[in-house]
């Protein structure tokens, strides 16, 4: 289930579902925008990005820097190399934007020692979102998570443009919000303005009317992979199920999100990174669950059939599209640094927080891949095909996860009493190979870049 607040060591520090409903009873909890962003936040609000050693003094959790992050992807040959994403642009698409994150990103950068990108810009094509409003909780969630897009995809690849592309309208039931979703999107791919598309939300498959009502959604999708766009989707972050049309939470049964599970998407799951303060690893990548504070999603979809590219991972996914594909950080135990200044109700008073989700995996990779494409000299569009085809050859820059489920245990009545009613969700375990809790595991970058660049041709 998603996290209720709890206090943590630090005085008025809360952990907090950042754009999650809290289970019934919770009454305190944000309420969810619908399509629902991923993500978990720590609003530590402090005044200098804190260091791993810090977070675990202050908030018992280990945290992260843009620098330990390049290390443990091994982006640290790449960038030596000239290799930073230049030439490339990665587009963010939240809804409702952020006021601040023009001078947030500047601060971010100076802080960590990252030239500002060549460009930031932002775009509205499906109309200018509504004055923002600081009382209004998910437009608050909504800022959290466009500065946390935009400053760890430009963390990633510090020499590709960012282009900001925001909606008016972020809500509600797996309908209303991804019309204007997909209206900008086919506006940013057919007119040449992106290489990669990064999506830091969702909806249950179950939540939609029909299939066909997510049919009639995919057009930017299927434009993206005419011109080569690679596009790609958190998988959630509440394990096997998620969030029900009313943002409660959650499906008793499993469940995954679209647009994640589009054949046409690379879907992004979670991990648990275990870094020192160089950025080493200390142990194995696990497939990330915090429990209560979180878990990686994955499954099988109930809408899409297996697509050609995952025949050879047949035997786990059957007839079905199966997510994830790969998998990045993700665990609040092992959070993310950044820097958010605006004032919102329930999140950080401003200054630097913490933070973990697929929708942090997801902007990781968008820099990955916008460097990727660097290499190659051109766009790889759909990776999905290349990633299928290079997996377990030794220097694919694919690296197994082979520990970890994303098994819950959901609260559906009096989560807040003595007797609480859980039920728990069926999940999926890590395993050698292919599977349904990490996917094809995660990435080593320099290698993963090369085997992309061979395999695309």
């Amino acid at each position: 289930m998603r996290a209720r607040p709890r206090a943590t060591a630090l005085a008025g520090v809360l952990l907090l579902a950042a754009a999650s409903a809290m289970v019934e009873g919770a009454g305190s909890g944000l309420p969810a925008p619908v399509p629902a962003i991923t993500g978990e936040v720590v609003p530590a609000a402090l005044a200098a990005p804190p260091t791993t050693a810090q977070c675990v003094q202050l908030l018992h959790i280990s945290c992260y820097q843009p620098s330990q992050l390049r290390r443990a992807y091994d982006l640290d040959p790449l960038l030596k190399d000239g290799k930073d994403g230049h030439g490339r642009t990665i587009a963010i698409v939240d809804s409702l934007g952020a006021p601040n994150i023009a001078a947030d990103l500047h601060g971010f950068d100076a802080a960590l020692g990252i030239p500002d990108p060549p460009s930031l810009r932002i775009i509205t094509p499906a109309g200018a979102p509504p004055p923002f409003d600081l009382h209004s909780a998910a437009a608050g969630v909504w800022a959290l998570e466009t500065t946390l897009d935009v400053e760890w995809a430009h963390a990633m690849a510090p020499g590709a443009r960012i282009l900001l592309v925001v909606t008016p309208i972020p809500e509600t039931e797996g309908l209303t919000g991804f019309p204007q979703i997909v209206s900008a999107e086919r506006y940013v791919v057919d007119h040449g303005l992106a290489d990669v598309i990064s999506q830091s939300f969702g909806s249950a498959e179950a939540t939609f009317a029909s299939p066909a009502v997510i049919a009639g959604l995919r057009s930017a999708f299927v434009a993206a992979e005419r011109h080569d766009v690679t596009v790609l989707a958190a998988t959630g972050d509440t394990g096997s199920t998620l969030h029900l049309p009313n943002a409660a939470c959650c499906y008793p049964v499993p469940v995954v999100s679209w647009p994640a599970s589009d054949p046409l998407v690379t879907a992004v799951g979670g991990t648990r990174l275990q870094l020192d303060a160089t950025g080493h690893r200390t142990a194995k990548d696990t497939v990330w669950n915090d429990g209560a504070g979180g878990a990686a999603g994955g499954g099988l979809s109930s809408v899409f059939a297996r697509p050609d590219y995952q025949d050879p991972v047949r035997d786990v996914v059957g007839g079905r599209r199966g997510i994830p594909d790969v998998s990045l950080t993700a665990a609040l135990s092992g959070a993310a640094v950044f820097l958010f200044t605006l004032p919102t109700p329930g999140g950080p008073a401003g200054g630097w927080s913490i933070a973990g989700g697929t929708s942090l995996a997801t902007p990781i990779l968008a820099g990955i891949v916008a460097i990727a494409d660097q290499v190659a000299g051109h766009r790889l569009g759909l990776l999905n095909d290349h990633l299928y085809r290079i997996a377990g050859h030794d220097s694919s820059g694919l690296v197994d996860v082979t520990s970890g489920t994303n098994a819950v245990t959901i609260c559906v009545k009096g989560c807040l009493t003595p007797t609480p009613v859980l039920v728990p969700i069926p999940g999926y375990a890590a395993a050698r190979g292919y599977d349904l809790a990490s996917g094809l595991g995660t990435v080593r970058a320099a290698d993963l870049a090369d085997s992309l660049d061979h395999a695309g041709g």
